[in-house]
């Protein structure tokens, strides 16, 4: 990472807005707050290299010590006006603890957000650098971010999914059966066999559906017969060139790739043409397509912990509509968590993320409880 030049690194202590000719107050607090930001920010950078290595580490290094140099440049600004450190926003306070006590993906995906929300760009005493930086940040927090998101992308899938799909669906069940006209036991049981049959339907359609796909993957996946049948081809009728074509090399390429192969490369080629090894692959377990196994037991705990969260109010002895409000809150409450920490991972809002959950799963239970009058107004 370039340092900036220290024309373009820092701006003289006295710039203020015309006609004052000094910081006003409220310039001040602006720059102590971003002064403790910057040390804050720096710090979270530090403390998740701590649990990282090799390049992920040198990456947060460098992200720390950029954060350093705006950190230069705002003491420099206030100079003797910089008194005592000052608290960090609450955010950042919020990414140090994340980042000393889990260093996960959910640090980096805040962060990234963090780094998109600097208002440097509009902030006439910070210069056109520091607001580059910041930009960039925020790509390289996305990079690191996406490793970690596809290291748990399969499982988490399976868990968000699987407890949506509870919360959602039981309270549904609960809903449309309540407004029926059924008694409180009956819709208490229905509830328990809702949970029960579809927490297994859940964790068998994930195993099969994730068993598939690697099984897909690894049918895609190059052998290394190419290596074992090189010396018996014909080398008239040499089919190891369509191997190559076939994987989508260019006809000089893969001309050359078979002359590596047979043994027959003796001239000054293009060193660009001659590939790496045909390796076998190291499976990750954690890949974004996660293992069946996971993927069934994430959707059955997590669909389970789901559908028991409508049935609570039944379990607790309360009926009626008073068990039906207080279904509706908790699961409302889940849904805000669930649509919440998918917006984190995904670098969006977890607010609107968490609104669009609610107003999804309160909008499936609406229409689900008004065909439940219809049906046992038949009925009745």
């Amino acid at each position: 990472m370039s340092h900036p030049t220290h024309s373009n690194q820092s701006k003289p202590t006295d710039e203020a807005p015309p006609g004052t000719g000094k910081p006003t107050p409220a310039d001040l607090r602006r720059w102590r707050q971003y002064l403790a930001d910057e040390r804050a920010e720096a710090a979270v950078y530090r403390d998740l290299a701590q649990n990282r290595d090799g390049e992920e580490r040198d990456i947060l290094l460098a992200l720390a010590e950029a954060e350093g140099r705006h950190e230069a440049h705002w003491l420099q600004l206030l100079g003797e006006h910089a008194g005592k450190p000052r608290p960090a926003s609450f955010r950042s306070q919020l990414l140090g603890f994340l980042a000393r006590h889990f260093g996960s993906v959910f640090v980096l995906a805040l962060a990234q957000r963090a780094e998109g929300r600097s208002p440097y760009a509009k902030d006439p005493n910070a210069t056109d650098a520091m607001a580059a930086d910041e930009q960039i940040h925020e790509e390289v927090v996305r990079g690191l971010a996406t490793r970690g998101r596809n290291r748990l992308a399969g499982t988490f899938r399976a868990a968000v999914f699987g407890a949506n799909d509870g919360l959602v669906s039981n309270l549904s069940l609960v809903v449309g059966m309540a407004a029926s006209g059924v008694a409180s036991g009956v819709v208490l049981l229905s509830g328990i066999a809702g949970l029960l049959a579809g927490a297994m339907s859940m964790a068998a359609g994930e195993f099969v559906s994730v068993r598939s796909q690697r099984e897909l993957l690894a049918a895609t996946r190059p052998t290394q017969i190419t290596l074992a049948a090189a010396p018996n081809l014909d080398l008239e009728h040499n089919e190891l060139l369509l191997v190559y074509l076939a994987r989508g090399m260019s006809r000089e390429a893969a001309e050359h790739r078979v002359a590596e192969r047979m043994g027959l490369l003796n001239c000054d080629c293009d060193p660009s043409l001659s590939l790496q090894p045909e390796l076998p692959e190291t499976e990750d377990e954690h890949e974004a397509v996660g293992t069946a196994w996971g993927a069934a037991l994430s959707s059955f705990c997590f669909f389970a912990s789901g559908a028991v969260v409508p049935i609570l109010p039944f379990l607790f002895g309360l009926t009626g509509v008073p068990a039906l409000a207080v279904a509706g809150v908790l699961v409302g409450l889940a849904l805000l968590v669930t649509g919440g920490i998918v917006g984190l991972l995904s670098g969006t809002s977890p607010l609107s993320r968490g609104l669009r959950q609610l107003a999804i799963g309160l909008g499936a239970a609406a229409v689900t409880y008004v065909l439940g009058l219809a049906f046992g107004t038949v009925v009745g």
